[in-house]
């Protein structure tokens, strides 16, 4: 195995190594995250490279390894045509990106922050365009829309970054919803969420009764991250950003990440009337809005906000079209649409950078200051406008081709080929606008500074962006062409049309209506005072406004539910998921025509001991008690203890020794997080004085109990195949272990285990940031008024606890080696060992046990999640599922045979995680009683 046996995932999970690498660098020196930035995006440039290669020469590479096989899932990567030429994109204009930031970032950014968060973004991207597996695609198209979120809320002290982010998060939030469903259905159509399969099965999506609902689904997933009407509106307030993440996310990444659904799955679900409707439709709308919206923006980044939107309807129009010709035609537009509008936005960024304002309304005659600077924005504006010799002339004239041909489509198609020039006059006087307000038309006006031009460093990116345009423009067949050509066979599975690069096609129709958008955008242009004024002297539809009234009233609606529902009361929740709970399975027993007679089941039962009629006694005893001495804080938490113990006999008597274990190393961590919470509590809880709340409780805990009691005996008195049998016969020549719990936890539900130990890590992390720095009143006495003692430490539980540690260490890694085997794992080796750290700290006292015990619990969880998440990754590297273990016996001297498994590192992580997250929560919590300098511990 060589490293481009696995290169694709390479460098679609390097950017996150490389956003972790670039926070913690930034602690030694605020430059060192853009460079840990710019190498990892240049390190996934060398990995694709061979890789891309064999792309050209007419390869499609697939990288694939089993997770969850069971349910189409598969770690799987794909390396077509387009998925290069987007992989390009993001890297390229990524790396050109990352080297403008350095520059323009101030010094009290925080780099490391800028830089990880843009490298998560890059991974996700890069993770949506190269992935084969669509679920997988889904799980990257959402993390773009979280951390497109954490970069559009980068300034957080501005309150219009902060909302442009929450409407981003919220809007694309909600597509990604759409998508999830779509590709459920679309996977149980096709019968596979792989690409291969889903590609040329055209005709089956077409023709399934699925298909309206799922084209529906998908497309509000695609609108919603591509800025398409009726959701165009969140882009303009993304803005807020810093200009550099404008500039990677409005040109290369995520708006473009619809737009790469549509090309992708262009073969398989276009050519059909309602997706030539839903897709045209929108893209029309939004092409006309952003156009003529764009002229009117005095904000330079506005401007480019809403052309954006223009273009990006552009592209979904023509895909709209569905002729192959039309793919032909948007596939080149993205490419030339990110080389020039990247470049914009750059300039945009430059601009603010050395004056101050981004209002070209103050921004005149910049070209005396700034001539390099304007030289670029000159070309970049007009490659933007279509003007002929520059890279957005040649995907213009094919786009109006293209609507030329669509023009013969029906009776009302007449149009389409006049609203696109429409478009074009706008597109050209707002391109205008950008150059002539800023550069030229006077003097500058009220600078906030002296323009000057910027570091020549930051002027690079610029350059070769520019350069680019004008490359292809003026040489498309030996620049552009190329990767067009396998973009273009990616895109359409092989179906490529014949079409020409050249920059002379005779005077044509298209032609003509480049011409008249020209000449007619450059009148709209100077006559742009009268219209102008003519647009803010009459009211517009603020789609902002009716967002956040919408979101207000959801808002709204949810917190009246919520109060409908829960009332403050713990009786009333309870009442009403039991009521619930209680209709629900009535319901379900009658409509499976139950009745009283066939209550239960004909099912032998298990005859009645007296050990287990006195455990069952005492366990209602003591149920009762719990309920009887709420009042009294401490004896409620000992007859629950009493509680837990019967329970855990209850697991020794049907011979579950984990569960026993388990169970009473719980019960113990329980007891010590109750003590120490409820040192902060009232003492005692207030007597219940209405009767009539008494007696309507207790009958409804009666009638629950008796509920429940029936349903567990209809449920046992029955007959079934239990699915145990398969656990049993499959652990020893399927897990390799005799301990059927243990080899069911981290082997045939490993999955489930790893999710678990991640949300216990999450809760962990959670409850120590909430208490950290968190003052509360301690009490002085107790119940009864007596004082607390005033000895924290007593000397004797401090000498037991410093001879017992160790010995309950060693059980607890004795538990641990033995539990793949015999009762026992890491879940219960870390509870014990878990229990010997929280008994050391609180009778030694937290700061002694610290200074001796220099272990950080951060890295305790961080270590486990790796370890356990490592082992599931190794075995996909060697070809089997995710999380697959393996076992052998092996003869070690002395020691005799002896068995040697993947899943004690599995259970290792297992094991930190439940010692980190525990000792971490209750030490953090036991410090709110810890007054600072009273530790007595030091002896």
């Amino acid at each position: 195995m060589n490293i481009f046996d696995f290169n694709l995932a390479l460098i679609a999970l390097l950017p996150f190594l490389g956003a972790a690498i670039a926070a913690y660098s930034a602690k030694f020196n605020r430059l060192a995250a853009a460079w840990v930035s710019g190498l990892t995006a240049f390190m996934c440039l060398l990995l694709l490279i061979p890789t891309g290669e064999k792309v050209f020469a007419g390869e499609t590479l697939i990288q694939t390894w089993s997770w969850l096989p069971s349910i189409g899932l598969y770690f799987s990567f794909r390396l077509d045509g387009l998925a290069l030429l987007f992989t390009g994109l993001i890297l390229i204009i990524g790396l050109l990106v990352i080297i403008y930031a350095r520059w323009y970032l101030s010094p009290k950014d925080s780099m490391g922050r800028f830089f990880a968060y843009l490298m998560m973004f890059m991974g996700s991207m890069l993770g949506i365009v190269l992935s084969e597996n669509i679920l997988q695609l889904v799980v990257f198209w959402e993390l773009t829309s979280l951390t497109s979120f954490l970069l559009i809320s980068y300034w957080q002290h501005r309150k219009e970054a902060r909302e442009g982010a929450k409407m981003a998060l919220a809007i694309t939030g909600m597509g990604g919803l759409a998508l999830l469903g779509a590709v459920l259905m679309l996977g149980h159509m096709v019968g596979s969420y792989q690409l291969s399969d889903i590609l040329p099965a055209g005709e089956l999506i077409k023709n399934h009764d699925w298909y309206a609902p799922m084209l529906v689904l998908f497309l509000l997933g695609v609108f919603t991250k591509s800025a398409q009407f009726p959701f165009h509106f969140w882009l303009p307030h993304a803005m807020a950003a810093p200009t550099p993440v404008s500039a990677y996310l409005h040109s290369a990444t995520m708006v473009k990440a619809g737009i790469f659904l549509l090309a992708r799955f262009f073969p398989a679900l276009s050519g059909t009337d309602l997706w030539m409707w839903l897709v045209g439709s929108a893209g029309m709308i939004t092409l006309l809005i952003g156009a003529y919206t764009a002229l009117f923006k005095h904000d330079l980044k506005g401007l480019l906000a809403y052309s954006t939107i223009s273009h990006l309807g552009l592209i979904t129009l023509l895909f709209g079209f569905g002729t192959q010709f039309a793919a032909v035609a948007a596939i080149f537009h993205i490419i030339n649409h990110a080389t020039f509008k990247a470049s914009l936005f750059m300039v945009a960024g430059i601009i603010d950078h050395e004056t101050g304002t981004r209002d070209m309304r103050k921004l005149n005659g910049l070209i005396k200051y700034m001539p390099h600077t304007a030289a670029l924005a000159i070309i970049a504006s007009l490659a933007m406008a279509g003007v002929p010799l520059l890279n957005g002339f040649l995907s213009k004239e094919m786009f109006f081709a293209e609507a030329v041909i669509a023009s013969q489509a029906s009776i009302w198609a007449w149009s389409i080929p006049i609203l696109v020039t429409i478009a074009g006059v706008f597109s050209v006087a707002y391109s205008l606008r950008f150059v002539h307000d800023v550069f030229f038309n006077g003097e500058p006006i009220g600078l906030p500074k002296t323009p000057h031009e910027p570091p020549r460093l930051m002027k690079i990116p610029v350059d070769l962006l520019v350069i680019a345009c004008l490359a292809v423009g003026i040489l498309p067949m030996f620049t552009v062409a190329p990767i067009l050509a396998v973009a273009v066979d990616g895109t359409l599975q092989g179906d490529v049309p014949e079409y020409s690069l050249a920059i002379w096609h005779g005077f044509n129709l298209p032609l003509a209506m480049s011409i008249m958008a020209l000449v007619f955008g450059t009148i709209v242009y100077f006559k742009r005072h009268w219209i102008i004024s003519w647009y803010e002297h009459h009211q517009h539809v603020d789609a902002r406004r009716y967002f956040q009234k919408i979101m207000a009233n959801l808002i709204y609606s949810t917190k009246a539910i919520t109060r409908k529902f829960d009332k403050g009361s713990l009786q009333n929740s309870a009442f009403l998921t039991l009521l619930a709970t209680f209709i629900i399975s009535i319901t379900a027993y009658w409509q499976t025509n139950g009745t009283i007679q066939n209550l239960f089941g004909t099912r032998d039962w298990l005859p009645i001991d007296p050990v287990s009629l006195l455990a069952a006694v005492l366990l209602m005893i003591a149920s009762v008690l719990s309920a009887v001495w709420h009042t009294h804080r401490v004896r409620s938490i000992i007859v629950v203890g009493v509680v837990g113990l019967i329970v855990s006999l209850t697991f020794v008597k049907f011979s579950a020794p984990d569960l026993a274990l388990t169970q009473l190393s719980v019960e113990v961590v329980t007891i010590v997080l109750l003590l120490l919470a409820l040192f902060f509590l009232p003492q005692q809880t207030p007597e219940e004085t209405n009767r009539i709340k008494l007696w309507r409780d207790g009958l409804f805990a009666v009638a629950s109990g008796i509920g429940v009691t029936i349903l567990t005996l209809m449920v046992l008195s029955r007959e079934f195949d239990p699915i145990s049998n398969f656990f049993l016969n499959n652990s020893v020549p399927g897990g390799g272990g005799t301990n059927v719990v243990n080899v069911i936890l981290v082997d045939f539900r490993g999955f489930d285990t790893l999710g678990e130990i991640v949300v216990l890590a999450l809760a962990g992390l959670g409850i120590f940031a909430l208490l950290q720095n968190l003052k509360l009143p301690q009490p002085e006495s107790n119940e009864f008024g007596q004082n607390w003692s005033q000895d924290r430490h007593p000397v004797i539980l401090q000498t037991f606890s410093r001879l017992l540690l160790p010995l309950m260490l060693m059980v607890a890694v004795y538990i641990f080696l033995r539990g793949h085997n015999l009762p026992g794992g890491g879940f219960i080796a870390g509870l014990i060992a878990s229990v010997a750290l929280i008994v050391f700290y609180l009778a030694n006292g937290i700061e002694w046990t610290q200074q001796r015990l220099k272990v950080d619990m951060h890295w305790a969880i961080g270590l486990g999640v790796l370890i356990a998440s490592a082992t599931g990754v190794v075995s996909m590297l060697v070809g089997f599922p995710f999380l697959t273990s393996a076992f052998a016996h092996i003869h070690w001297p002395i020691v005799g045979e002896f068995e040697l498994a993947s899943a004690i590192a599995f259970d290792l992580g297992v094991f930190l995680v439940v010692v980190g997250a525990t000792v971490l929560s209750l030490v953090q919590l036991g410090k709110l009683s810890q007054p600072a300098g009273k530790e007595t511990g030091n002896y």
